[in-house]
């Protein structure tokens, strides 16, 4: 079941690694890596995902603001950024937020690439992810991710 109102979420602040056993990590898992072949996932779900560390998060950090897009430490990954003997993280999902955004071309740029549009992006706090989620209940332009915490502990 679906929160129906749009509801932006001080996230908190995580900076562990998925190396390590016993904490939670945040995880950004992006839209086209669910809709091409990623499997649905539910809060509770233990899931095994190939992750990636990382520090780059500039564009999800303007779209949602320093406070939620920093603490997010990991990539999930599974199209061609790691060797195919790369290890899983296994984990339970404690939380999922779809991200929604604006994106527009930068005064000066090339018109038909698209950049976040700094402090647009909007939170839905979900159940359950599919890769495809319905811009119109945030009333933003499109889907572009989800920010998963994931229990490592276990």
């Amino acid at each position: 079941m679906r929160e129906t109102s749009a509801k932006q979420h001080c996230l908190g602040r995580y900076s562990f690694s998925a190396m390590v056993s016993g904490m939670t990590i945040r995880v950004w898992v992006d839209d086209w890596q669910m809709q091409c072949c990623g499997t649905a996932f539910r809060i509770g779900d233990e899931v095994a995902w190939t992750l990636v560390p990382e520090n780059r998060t500039d564009g999800l950090t303007e779209l949602v603001g320093l406070d939620i897009g920093a603490p997010v430490t990991h990539v999930e990954e599974h199209h061609g950024r790691l060797p195919e003997e790369a290890p899983t993280t296994r984990g339970v999902v404690t939380a999922i937020h779809a991200v929604f955004g604006r994106s527009e071309p930068r005064p000066g740029g090339e018109k038909n690439v698209r950049y976040p549009v700094p402090g647009s992006g909007r939170l839905l706090w979900l159940h359950e992810a599919d890769g495809r989620e319905d811009e119109s209940a945030v009333d933003a332009e499109h889907f572009c991710g989800y920010i998963v915490d994931l229990d490592v502990r276990r």
